[in-house]
C-alpha cells in the first residue's frame, strides 16, 4: 500500500521520564525516518523528570516546531496518566504510543503503522519473541497478563504491550475518561473488540534504567483491579464463605470430639490460629473495600489525572476532543 502523507497523519505519544540520554537521538531519528512517509506529529510529555529531559525536549521543540508538541507536567503522575495527557492533545488519524528508551526500533513503528492502516482494527498491540527487560520486569509483565485475563476479560493470547497503535475513534473514546486513575489497556478493552496484534523486535535498553519500580507496578495493578473490575470484591466474598464454612465444620468436629471424650482439653493453640486466620481474611476484605472507597473519594474530589505546567506548540494544534 502506498502511503499518502497528505492524508495520513501520525501522532506519536512519548511519556518522558529521566531520559536525557535517549530522547534527543530518538526524536531526531524518528523525524529523519518518518517525515517522508507521513504527516508527522510527535507529542512529548515530561512526567516530572529530575534530569535534563525537559531542557532537551524544549530544544527539540525549538528546532522542529512544526513536528513537535511538548507538555511538561507539574508533578510525576505515572506512565498511564502521562499518556492520557498526550492523548488529549493529539490530532493524528493514527496514534502510536511508545517508550523513550529506544527498545522499540523506528523500523517497527513503520511496521506498526502499516498494520493499522491496512486493517479495520481500532488498536494494534505488539508482542515480542524475546523481551529484553530485567527478570523482575518480565515476571511482573507475566503476572499482569494473567491477572488481566481475569479482570479485563481480554483475549488470552493478547499481550498488553505499552508499544501500540490506536486510531482516532478509539482515542476520542479513551479521553472521555476523566477520573484520576486511568489504565489505558483497561479503557481500550472495555471500549472495542476490534483488536489486532503484530510481532516486533525488542532491543536492549540503550541507556539508563527503567523508570518502573515494584511500587509503581503495584500501583498500576491496583488501578486495573479496582477501576475496571469488581472481581476482587467477589473473591473476598468467596474466601470469606470458604473460611466460614471451615470454621463451622471445625466447630462441629470439636463438639463431637468433646462428647466422645469429655476429658479432651480444649485447643488453645488451634483457637489462636483460627482467630488469626479469620482476622487476616477480614482485614484483607476490609482493605479491598477501603481501596475502592478511597478511589471513589479521590474521584469525587476531582483529583486531576495530570496538571500541565508548560506547553509548547499548543496554539498550532487542534485538540482531538474538539
Amino acid at each position: 500500500m502506498e502511503l499518502n502523507s497528505d492524508i495520513i497523519k501520525i501522532s506519536i505519544v512519548i511519556p518522558v521520564y529521566n531520559s536525557e540520554e535517549t530522547i534527543d537521538a530518538l526524536v531526531k531519528q524518528m523525524i529523519v525516518e518518518l517525515s517522508d512517509l507521513y504527516s508527522l506529529e510527535i507529542v512529548l510529555v515530561n512526567d516530572g523528570s529530575t534530569d535534563k529531559s525537559e531542557h532537551i525536549c524544549i530544544n527539540l521543540f525549538n528546532k522542529y516546531p512544526s513536528v513537535i508538541c511538548f507538555y511538561s507536567l507539574a508533578k510525576n503522575v505515572g506512565e498511564h496518566n502521562a499518556v492520557m495527557a498526550g492523548l488529549n492533545h493529539v490530532s493524528g488519524d493514527y496514534i502510536v504510543i511508545m517508550d523513550d528508551d529506544f527498545q522499540n526500533p523506528i523500523s517497527e513503528v513503520i511496521k506498526l503503522v502499516q498494520a493499522g492502516i491496512e486493517s479495520d482494527n481500532d488498536v494494534i498491540y505488539t508482542f515480542y519473541e524475546k523481551k529484553r527487560h530485567a527478570f523482575w520486569r518480565n515476571a511482573g509483565s507475566w503476572f499482569n497478563d494473567k491477572v488481566a485475563n481475569m479482570m479485563l476479560e481480554k483475549p488470552k493470547d493478547l499481550y498488553l504491550s505499552s508499544f501500540k497503535l490506536i486510531n482516532r475513534f478509539l482515542v476520542k473514546e479513551i479521553i472521555k475518561y476523566e477520573l484520576p486513575f486511568p489504565y489505558i489497556d483497561g479503557l481500550i478493552v472495555r471500549t472495542t473488540d476490534k483488536i489486532g496484534k503484530i510481532k516486533v523486535e525488542h532491543q536492549e535498553r540503550r541507556d539508563g534504567q527503567s523508570g518502573y519500580t515494584v511500587r509503581k507496578l503495584i500501583r498500576l495493578w491496583l488501578s486495573m483491579f479496582t477501576n475496571f473490575s469488581i472481581l476482587p470484591l467477589r473473591v473476598s466474598i468467596f474466601i470469606g464463605f470458604i473460611f466460614s464454612l471451615m470454621g463451622l465444620l471445625l466447630g462441629i468436629n470439636t463438639v463431637f470430639e468433646k462428647i466422645a471424650n469429655p476429658n479432651l482439653p480444649l485447643g488453645w493453640a488451634s483457637l489462636i490460629i483460627i482467630t488469626c486466620i479469620f482476622a487476616g481474611v477480614q482485614l484483607v476484605a476490609l482493605g479491598m473495600i477501603g481501596e475502592y472507597v478511597g478511589r471513589m473519594f479521590l474521584s469525587q474530589n476531582r483529583k486531576p489525572q495530570f496538571t500541565i505546567r508548560k506547553a509548547y506548540g499548543v496554539t498550532h494544534r487542534d485538540r482531538l476532543k474538539h
